[in-house]
């Protein structure tokens, strides 16, 4: 379903994914124990997920039981009665708190609010706790009734199946959604212009640092050079902040970089977890490693072996059946190409030094950098900061 946390509005914080997990409390054919009776009696996997933008329903099993799979499934998406929603509450809201207790999770939710703002991509997926405890049933069965109609949603499969048998399942599942329009794309307020310092205090053990800013929306052609300079920045055990500041120095066992899309937006960053002692340290070798590739771009070797990496990942991504659903349910409903996977790696093989240098100037130049924190002391993350971002951390 295309729908998510940014879907809701700040009263809902957390109903996306709430709804997720009531799909899986009874219909008025299968009650809970059923449902798990059901796909237990198959050795079959069942699951769902949560992110800003869909949410995901999904199985594996044997080929022979996917009539009675799809059935239980489609029952649980379009026609849940939400028996025991109470119990269900306490379930997520200690989900929320163990999420809390998470600070190497939690320091990328107050990265997304620094980055984001009051636009809906910086709400926590999860939620509030006090949304959850008390939103009424009628609200969350109108949310699912706007969101999960047939124009929002894709069905997709991988693997040993027949695709005439599908479509007749899906047909006959989906009679009664049929005809209701999509809700629209929320925005709400602009992104923010400015890089943003945002911190939550908290006695850890490590400071749990993070940087990032706006990125490319999933249908950018530049989304590929995009993997490629992230693998070299942090996104391999080869790239440069892995080597800088852990094998180098030992600076922190935790140090990555990543990247987001979104339908119309994106997000770049890094991560690292370290003691009190060595976080400034730490941070004055990511902010020297963002200036050099945002000034130099990266070698030709580098840019070799990070294609290669790039190729070898996605290739080998599609011996899971899970993956290639994957691939086709969010390409179809996010509206962008379903490319083969000889465009696809026909498309990183393109990849230049000049397209590298150019997204690196752009995307990772340290003074559009936003900054997020958890830890003990907001004072040592903004001396922190001020080794990649001294305008930042003074602000």
């Amino acid at each position: 379903m295309r729908t998510g946390s940014r879907d809701e509005a700040p009263e809902q914080a957390g109903l996306s994914h709430f709804l997720e997990h009531l799909l899986f409390k009874g219909t008025d054919r299968f009650t809970s124990l059923e449902i798990d009776e059901a796909f237990d009696a198959m050795g079959a996997e069942v699951n769902a997920g949560t992110s800003k933008e869909t949410t995901t329903v999904y199985s594996r099993f044997l080929d022979r039981h996917l009539d009675r799979a799809f059935d239980v499934m489609s029952d649980m998406v379009f026609r849940p009665t939400y028996p025991d929603i109470d119990s269900e509450r306490q379930v997520v809201i200690e989900e929320i708190a163990m999420y809390e207790d998470e600070p190497s999770d939690k320091v990328h939710d107050v990265l997304a609010d620094a980055v984001f703002g009051d636009h809906p991509l910086g709400r926590p997926v999860i939620g509030r706790a006090e949304v959850i405890a008390g939103v009424p049933v009628p609200d969350i069965a109108a949310y699912r009734d706007r969101h999960y109609v047939s124009s929002n949603l894709v069905v997709a499969a991988a693997g040993s199946i027949e695709h005439a048998r599908l479509l007749e399942l899906v047909e006959g599942a989906l009679d009664d959604r049929v005809g209701a329009e999509a809700p629209s794309l929320a925005n709400g307020a602009a992104i923010p212009s400015q890089p943003r310092l945002s911190f939550h205090a908290k006695e850890t053990e490590q400071y749990h640092l993070a940087l990032g800013a706006p990125g490319l929306p999933r249908g950018d052609e530049r989304r590929f050079a995009l993997r490629v300079l992230d693998t070299i920045l942090g996104g391999s055990s080869s790239s440069r902040l892995f080597q800088e500041v852990r094998e180098k120095r030992g600076l922190a066992y935790a140090v990555y970089s990543f990247a987001s899309q979104f339908m119309d937006s994106g997000q770049v960053g890094l991560y690292v977890g370290t003691r009190p002692d060595n976080v400034e340290k730490a941070m004055a070798v990511i902010g020297d490693e963002l200036r050099r590739v945002a000034a130099e771009g990266v070698t030709e070797a580098e840019l070799d072996r990070a294609r290669e990496n790039v190729k070898g990942r996605t290739t080998l991504a599609m011996e899971s059946t899970l993956a290639r659903m994957n691939r086709l349910g969010s390409s179809l409903l996010t509206g962008v190409p379903l490319l083969s996977l000889d465009e696809v790696l026909a498309r990183v093989d393109a990849v230049t030094l000049d397209d590298l240098r150019l997204l690196a100037s752009e995307l990772f130049d340290p003074a559009r950098m936003s900054a997020a924190g958890v830890g003990a002391s907001e004072d040592a993350f903004r001396r922190a900061v001020g080794e990649v971002n001294p305008a930042l951390a003074a602000a």
